[in-house]
């Protein structure tokens, strides 16, 4: 067969792959597992994910949401011994990059700190009053 090129394995090109007697077939999973210690981009993954997490931009109250604001944590304070449920949406910032998230929380009022700027609920939890968006109450009826 002069003129025709013979492929250098077309002897052992159909043959089925040799399975080992001796050694069972190492899955998928461990044979990647192998190679995971020799990753060049050590924490590269986290990083992605992390550039990719999104955060919200903290909003501007105008003069007259502030108003209504001050308004509603005087009626709070002058609730304050009837022990007042809340229900309040703030800013939390992020702690790892520009941003952050709206956050709700409700609760049973316990204190306000005027002083340090924090609205204190029975669960412990304590919310800035300056990163406060919106307050609700019942006690704040007489403002509708």
């Amino acid at each position: 067969m002069a003129g025709t090129k013979e492929h250098p394995y077309s002897d052992i090109i159909h043959l089925s792959r040799p399975v080992s007697t001796a050694h069972p077939p190492m899955s998928r999973q461990d044979r990647a597992a192998q190679f995971s210690p020799f990753a060049a981009l050590t924490g590269h993954d986290a990083a992605v994910k992390e550039t990719a997490r999104l955060t919200d931009r903290r909003r501007e109250l105008s003069e007259d949401d502030k108003a209504l604001l001050n308004q509603k944590l005087a009626l709070l304070q002058e609730a304050l011994p009837q022990k007042p449920q809340v229900s309040v949406t703030y800013f939390e910032p992020d702690l790892r990059k520009e941003g952050g998230s709206y956050v709700e929380a409700a609760g049973t009022l316990q204190k306000l700190d005027l002083r340090r700027r924090l609205l204190l609920l029975e669960d412990g939890s304590f919310i800035p009053l300056d990163e406060i968006l919106q307050l609700e109450s019942d006690c704040f009826r007489c403002l509708e």
